[in-house]
Order: structure tokens, then C-alpha cells, then sequence
């Protein structure tokens, strides 16, 4: 899917990526979704692609966002993303080959068992956040289903790495808001708005 940018950005830019993976039901794409309007709102050119799993709810999803001055494809190459931002501890560890050497992963504490594990034929690893650590040294793992109960509604977890994320970003804080407020409903938009905002302050915090 193409996305055109509805202003110019001035400076000179490569393209960059981010990649958001998780499960059905977790919000990933509406995240993603946040994001692209984002950064089309700042004036970059952006593209974006998904996959997802066999199932709607409970089955794989990554969506890549790309952005630049002028972006030539959707997909993000392996070791190719500034960033990963991960709802479930497994899924961050399948999709980290898309990391690259020096990239950041901003990840949900959430466990989501697969198909496999709630049949015993696999183990779920118990020291998935541990080997997060290991490939990823630098990674922000964060209990985000906590902090956005907090804030008013659980569901509001994706918002939280939004948050975290958005400190890395050359997007400010309000052209953020602004497009929360444009596309989540009337009845969640305090809760995700205040998901957002501890996300980001915690980052910026640490």
C-alpha cells in the first residue's frame, strides 16, 4: 500500500524503516497505522506492508513502515529497521532478523501463547525476555498491558510503545496527538492519549 505524504519534508533524508510485529487482536496494525499518519503529517513520503497470520485473532502479524524524502518499496530487507516494536515477547524474538546491528526493540512484556504451545507440542521459552536482552542489547522491555491500565484501558497497550517510539522519531508530540485523536474512536481517545504520553515520558525519562 502507498501512502503519499500530503506536505515535503525540507531536509535531505534516507529511507528508514520500523517494523511492528505481534498477534492478531493486539492492535499492531492500528499502531502501524498511527504511525504512517504520523510521519505522512511531518511531510515524509511513506509506504507501508503487512502479513498476516492464518488467523485473524491469535495469528502472526507484521506491518513495516518505510519513510523517507521518496521511498522506492514497502518491504523492509533483513537487518534493515531502526526499530522493532514488538506486542508479545515470541514475536519480538521470530521478527528479530529484521533488526538491524544497531537498532532498537521497544517490546511488550504480553505473553501470547501460539497454536502449537496450547497444544503441547512446543514450550513456550520462559526466558524469552532474557534472550531479548542477549540479542538485543539496548532493547526497552516494558510491562506496556500494565501501563495502559493504568491509563485507563488495557487495550491500549500499542499506544504505550507508540510513546516510546515517538522519542526516536523526528515527529513532535503534537502532530502525534493529532493523529491519535483523528483515528482512535471518541469513547477510547482519552485512555490511548494518555498511553501515549506515559510511553513517551518513560522514554525519555530513561
Amino acid at each position: 500500500m502507498h501512502i503519499e505524504g500530503m506536505a515535503t519534508v525540507s531536509e535531505n533524508v534516507r529511507t528508514r524503516s520500523v517494523v511492528m510485529a505481534g498477534v492478531g487482536g493486539q492492535g499492531t496494525i492500528t499502531a502501524a497505522n498511527i504511525l504512517a499518519n504520523a510521519l505522512i503529517l511531518h511531510g515524509y513520503d511513506v509506504k507501508t506492508s503487512e502479513v498476516h497470520g492464518m488467523a485473524q485473532r491469535g495469528g502472526s502479524v507484521i506491518s513495516m513502515v518505510r519513510f523517507g524524502e521518496s521511498v522506492a518499496s514497502p518491504l523492509v530487507p533483513y537487518g534493515g529497521a531502526e526499530a522493532m516494536v514488538a506486542t508479545e515477547l515470541l514475536e519480538a524474538l521470530r521478527n528479530l532478523y529484521y533488526l538491524a546491528p544497531e537498532g532498537r526493540l521497544i517490546c511488550s512484556r504480553a505473553r501470547v501463547d501460539p497454536l502449537p504451545v496450547l497444544q503441547g507440542a512446543v514450550s513456550y521459552p520462559e526466558d524469552a525476555e532474557q534472550r531479548i536482552g542477549e540479542l538485543a542489547p539496548g532493547s526497552i522491555v516494558v510491562d506496556a498491558v500494565g501501563i495502559a491500565a493504568e491509563a485507563g484501558d488495557k487495550r491500549a497497550a500499542n499506544t504505550v510503545l507508540l510513546g516510546i517510539l515517538s522519542t526516536s522519531l523526528p515527529v513532535s508530540e503534537g502532530e502525534w496527538l493529532s493523529v491519535i485523536e483523528r483515528l482512535v474512536k471518541a469513547k477510547a481517545l482519552e485512555s490511548n492519549r494518555n498511553a501515549f504520553l506515559e510511553g513517551r515520558r518513560l522514554a525519555q525519562e530513561a
